[in-house]
């Protein structure tokens, strides 16, 4: 595989952070590599570094086998006065994009396909557009691109179960030739597994290299780690024998090799400083009656739209259940109905008198009164001690345990980072001991060692857990069964959880494309006086041709991926890339005429 990217001996220092601390590493082609670490740690920083966009204090960063880069940021960079079109495909004739399999694949995958846009939605202004929408354009503007190394900072940020499927399948089919490559940060662990070829993990200034997804790279941290562990037992034997023997009475010491007492002196230095760990912690929970929540025929209005018609839907004590649908399908306003924050156009709520309940919001309003409050404060509002087992704790040594330790105790609530006001946000809500839990997009924010401890958390919570997310990790962990809003107002059981709710959506789309196409046809088709529609055989020979042109299209679209492929490995013959260069041209025009015949044969089906 090729050398993309290569970085030597390289470090970087932010204020008083080193970020980086001589770190080396390369990107080779083929590679799909998702990086994680602790928010804060450097992980969009190492990705400015082997994009080209910021220069590294000492070392060295080549990029030798890269033409062109992409970059995802998590801040918005797109014109407002631009439209769809403009941004999306720029000055791709429309022949050009509209023949590209891959192209359409994006356009599908991410802006509903071409269908959508063709009623004006490819002339629509993005200025207005809310902020998930803008962040598809920019994902499906740098899909389109289709650049050498592909960066991606937190890509899943704003999409929905389904669109997180997509992009995985996506960036596996497209992104795995020997002359491409995807870079990613990432929290989604499902989304890690299913597209990494190898995880990089960003901490203390250093990168560690893992090979394969999330699962792997669990499995290989945990035997560094007791691997780790192995050394350290020695190392401390061995330091308990020196530091025994150097302490011995003064006539021993002074005959003692030189060396003997630097080696002691080495262990000593070694003696690695305790970690600042996240901890979230089991706090006791109130015990919790036999009547939870029930919402009884409700229905739920915006307008004139309704979001849940006639629900009927029983809470039991101790259930765990994970709600995925749709954006748009009412997920929110279900956990805002059953909080009792909002009034039901009709039915009625119960909720049992033991309940103590707790809201998880998307928009950590709740922390909005502490903005100009210390972070101890804001615990402390809260309460002042908590009982952990055993033991009652000050507020401050909770701070502590859950990673504000020292002067970030003291830092205001407006100056923490988004995933350390979530974690705070999360730390106040377990302290007042709720019995019912409920988890609107818990996950946003959250880097994935808080991640796992909030985990560890819901697996020892004695209450009921209802959970919206998009993290269909979280979901599959932390909830025993799932529930899905498809849009029509209604709960579906999901016993098969997220891969039915996906074959669900898919099931549905292509009904709609299907309905959406015969609808069409009998417009434009209605017989005309004196005229009759094709014969039943004719109809049967336009199907044959169409499945028969379909294979034939499956076929030149390998044959175009093997010359792709020979093309990237002999980049350095050119009378060989001319040669194929011919090949890729006569299999782009033969499939021209495939869609050609292809489409006269659709007409014909109607």
């Amino acid at each position: 595989m090729a050398n993309l990217i290569s970085v030597e001996r390289a470090s970087l220092a932010l204020g008083t952070a080193q970020v980086l601390d001589e770190v080396s590493l390369g990107v080779l082609g083929g590679d799909r590599i998702g990086i994680v670490g602790r928010n804060g740690g450097g992980k969009t920083t190492l990705l400015s570094v082997l994009a080209g966009q910021r220069e590294v204090d000492s070392g060295r960063v080549t990029r030798a086998g890269v033409s062109s880069v992409g970059v995802l940021a998590q801040e918005d960079v797109l014109d407002p006065t631009h439209t769809v079109r403009e941004v999306v495909l720029g000055d791709l004739a429309e022949h050009v994009w509209a023949g590209d399999a891959r192209v359409r694949d994006v356009l599908t995958g991410l802006l509903g396909g071409i269908e959508a846009q063709s009623v004006g939605g490819f002339e629509a202004t993005i200025g207005p557009m809310s902020g998930g929408e803008r962040r598809r354009l920019a994902l499906a503007r740098l899909l389109v691109q289709d650049p050498t190394v592909l960066f991606l900072d937190e890509p899943t940020n704003h999409l929905d179960v389904e669109g997180v499927a997509w992009l995985a399948e996506h960036l596996v089919r497209h992104r795995a030739r020997p002359d491409n490559a995807v870079v990613a940060i990432t929290h989604d662990r499902w989304f890690l597994d299913a597209i990494a070829t190898n995880t990089w993990e960003v901490v203390d200034g250093t990168v560690n290299a893992f090979e394969g997804g999330y699962a792997a790279y669990v499995l290989a941290k945990a035997e560094r780690e007791r691997m780790a562990q192995v050394t350290a037992e020695r190392r401390d034997n061995l330091l308990r024998k020196e530091l025994a023997w150097l302490r011995r009475g003064p006539p021993a010491r002074t005959s003692k090799p030189k060396f003997r007492i630097d080696a002691a002196n080495t262990l000593i230095v070694d003696e690695p400083p305790p970690r600042d760990d996240v901890e979230l912690l089991r706090f006791a929970t109130t015990r919790l009656g036999k009547d939870v929540v029930d919402l009884i025929d409700a229905t739920v209005a915006l307008g004139d739209r309704v979001l849940l018609d006639r629900l009927t839907w029983h809470l039991a004590p101790g259930e765990r259940i994970g709600v995925v649908g749709v954006n748009g399908a009412g997920k929110s306003t279900l956990l805002r109905a059953i909080a009792g924050q909002l009034p039901l156009a009709s039915g009625k709520r119960k909720q049992g008198i033991t309940v103590r309940l707790a809201y998880l919001s998307q928009e950590v309003r709740e922390l909005e009164r502490y903005a100009d409050w210390r972070v101890i404060e804001a615990i402390e509002d809260v309460r002042k001690f908590v009982r952990l087992g055993p033991k009652e704790i000050s507020a401050s040594q909770l701070a502590t345990r859950l990673g504000f330790t020292g002067g970030r105790q003291q830092t205001r609530v407006s100056d923490l980072s988004g995933g350390e006001r979530r974690r705070l946000q999360l730390t106040r809500l377990l302290m007042d001991e709720p019995n019912v839990l409920l988890l609107d997009e818990p996950t946003n924010d959250l880097d994935i060692e808080t991640l796992t401890s909030l985990e560890d958390v819901l697996d020892g919570w004695a209450g009921t857990l209802l959970v919206v997310s998009h993290d269909r990790y979280l979901l599959e962990r932390a909830c025993d069964r799932q529930v899905a809003l498809l849009g029509d107002g209604k709960l579906r059981q999901l016993p098969g959880g997220v891969d039915q709710y996906l074959e669900l959506r898919h099931a549905a789309i292509e009904s709609a494309a299907r309905e959406a196409v015969s609808t069409s046809a009998r417009v434009d088709n209605a017989p005309v006086a004196g005229t009759s529609g094709p014969s039943p055989a004719e109809l049967r020979e336009a199907r044959k041709d169409m499945a028969r042109i379909e294979k034939q299209l499956t076929r030149l679209t390998q044959r175009e991926d093997k010359v792709h492929l020979a093309m990237a490995e002999a980049a350095a013959d050119h009378a060989k890339v001319l040669e194929l260069n011919g090949q890729l041209r006569e299999i782009v025009d033969e499939r021209e005429n495939l869609e050609l015949e292809w489409l006269a044969a659709a007409e014909i089906v109607g």
